[in-house]
């Protein structure tokens, strides 16, 4: 995959690490537990792209 990868998999995991610290500072706050909510579930479906970006990194690379 080359360079692109160097690109997608370090912005994949920042979004993880993004939304997370967001849930965090949500909850800490005593925000609503709605959004709590909605952004577990957006931190779900960040992680998994970002595992499926790694394992296609590291299929792609093995070629």
């Amino acid at each position: 995959m080359g360079p692109i990868g160097y690109v997608l998999v370090p912005l994949t995991a920042g979004a993880v690490v993004v939304v997370l610290v967001l849930g965090l500072i949500n909850m800490m706050r005593g925000g609503s537990p709605e959004r709590s909510q909605k952004l577990m579930q957006l931190r779900v479906l960040f992680q998994f792209a970002a595992i499926v970006v790694v394992l296609l990194v590291l299929w792609l690379g093995a070629r």
